[in-house]
């Protein structure tokens, strides 16, 4: 049966089956990642852009209630995290909710959760890239009373324009060249910095708590109910990490135990500093601080500065943040590497990204090109055009996810698992709908990029990738069956 006999509808939705080969073979990527190594992943993506600098986008709209917005974001992401950890256990492969869509969820599905993967990983590694320059200047200035010029550090659209974003644009360049090297290298490089980063945030809590002042948490909720889900949707793409560890399932030693293992750990950790410091932030000054652009910059460094009435702990938590915030710009350039990795292993995308080097075991070609696409953004587009939208491609994500988990129960009782969801099948349906309340949250312009990007990701798909889908070819030579796929 030729391409042109077989329906679109029936063409579409076909899913990738799940076999023995599927969760044992690594594609060419070596199977070096151990459970520690793994959870750093998890943690290295997500602690440090969700209390270094996104508070400043937050605090204004929920006020001291943004502690709710972390709880709200972590319950949502830790229901989600269930289903994660299942399918983790069930689809050990790279690719992570692209992969379990395509198994649970049919092609066209799989292609359009692509779409939000991509966004959500490239437009969050930007975002972090231009945060990271600000922690740097105020290094620089704290230590050598000089730091990079406006000119060279901000983007031309910026609050405070410039030309380029440097220092952006050179985080992004070393991270690469670390990714190109390896992914073991990478993992213990992040380890390193994640255990640095996290007893940094521990010194700020322990000196914050020193100039604690309850008041500042008496006009606790002042936008109400709306600004605590604004501020939410603001929050919860830094749990971006949870997805970053489901990407790594082909370079994963025993997957099936360890992914799960890993995406739980990882939680804790983030939920618990989290929360830690978002309480110590906001009980050393008002709320309507936050919004002021030097908390933009560097805000956790300006707090300590404040409360001790010098600059060293705010000089020891910008050196803090500059390696921390290095960890987050590696894991989520790592993660959108594999992504395209595992699209172009399936034939909807060219098959140069499904290259792996011989000698480092990564693809080489991919690394290069999400560096440039992400330097392009980090250097150019302005911190604030881009929370929201790594915000919706993460908890669509998180949607199907829980949704995959719902449909292999009844569709495949049988696949092995490590890992189950306590409290099927309540848990996936709340994890659903605590996601969708959060995007309830998001502004409309939001959700007009987001479907202008998923548009143009879908058009793609159907001029180009469904021709040269891997599973309709195996179809069309009879190495699978239509009753396979269905």
């Amino acid at each position: 049966m030729t391409l042109q006999q077989v329906s679109l509808r029936t063409q579409i939705w076909r899913k990738k089956p799940i076999t023995p080969s599927t969760v044992t073979s690594s594609e060419g990527l070596e199977r070096s990642l151990g459970t520690f190594t793994l959870m750093m992943f998890g943690v290295g993506s997500t602690v440090g852009t969700g209390v270094f600098f996104v508070m400043h986008e937050a605090v204004p709209d929920a006020g001291p209630a943004v502690i709710i917005s972390f709880l709200l974001a972590g319950l949502a992401a830790g229901l989600s995290a269930l289903s994660y950890a299942e399918m983790a256990s069930a689809v050990p492969v790279s690719g992570s909710t692209y992969s379990y869509a395509y198994a649970t969820l049919g092609e066209v599905v799989a292609m359009g959760v692509a779409a939000c993967l991509l966004l959500e990983y490239g437009v969050s590694t930007a975002a972090v890239a231009v945060g990271w320059s600000g922690y740097l200047n105020q290094l620089l200035h704290n230590l050598f009373g000089w730091q990079i010029p406006n000119v060279l550090s901000a983007a031309p659209w910026d609050t405070h324009p410039g030309i380029i974003n440097l220092p952006a644009l050179f985080l992004v360049a070393m991270c690469a060249l670390l990714l190109i090297r390896g992914a073991s290298e990478s993992a213990k490089v992040n380890a390193t910095m994640v255990v640095i980063k996290l007893a940094v945030l521990l010194m700020f809590v322990a000196i914050a708590f020193t100039g604690f002042n309850a008041d500042n948490f008496s006009d606790f909720a002042p936008k109400g109910v709306a600004g605590i889900t604004a501020a939410a949707g603001t929050i919860f793409f830094t749990f971006i990490g949870l997805d970053a560890v489901s990407t790594a399932g082909d370079e994963v030693r025993d997957p099936q135990r360890t992914m799960p293992r890993a995406i739980l750990g990882a939680l804790g950790i983030v939920t618990s500093i989290y929360v830690l410091v978002a309480v110590s932030a906001l009980g050393t000054q008002p709320w309507q601080e936050f919004g002021d652009a030097a908390q933009g910059e560097a805000g956790l460094a300006k707090i300590l500065q404040d409360v001790v009435g010098a600059s060293w702990p705010g000089t020891i938590l910008s050196a803090g943040a500059v390696i921390s915030i290095f960890s987050v710009t590696l894991v989520t350039m790592y993660g959108q590497t594999r992504i395209l990795f595992a699209m172009g292993r399936d034939g909807l995308l060219p098959s140069m990204f499904a290259k792996v080097n011989p000698r480092s075991m990564t693809p080489v070609n991919n690394t290069v090109i999400v560096a440039i696409v992400v330097g392009a953004l980090a250097a150019f587009i302005p911190l604030d055009y881009l929370w929201d939208l790594v915000s919706i491609g993460t908890l669509a994500a998180f949607i199907v996810v829980s949704l995959g988990v719902l449909i292999l129960r009844r569709t495949r009782p049988d696949l092995p698992r490590g890992f189950k969801v306590p409290g099927y099948p309540v848990t996936p349906v709340l994890a659903i709908a605590a996601c969708l309340y959060i995007l309830s949250g998001l502004h409309w312009y939001t959700y007009a990029w987001f479907l202008l990007w998923l548009s143009v990701v879908l058009a793609f798909y159907f001029l180009w990738g469904r021709r040269h889908s891997l599973l309709e070819r195996a179809v069309e030579a009879g190495l699978l069956s239509d009753e396979e796929v269905r």
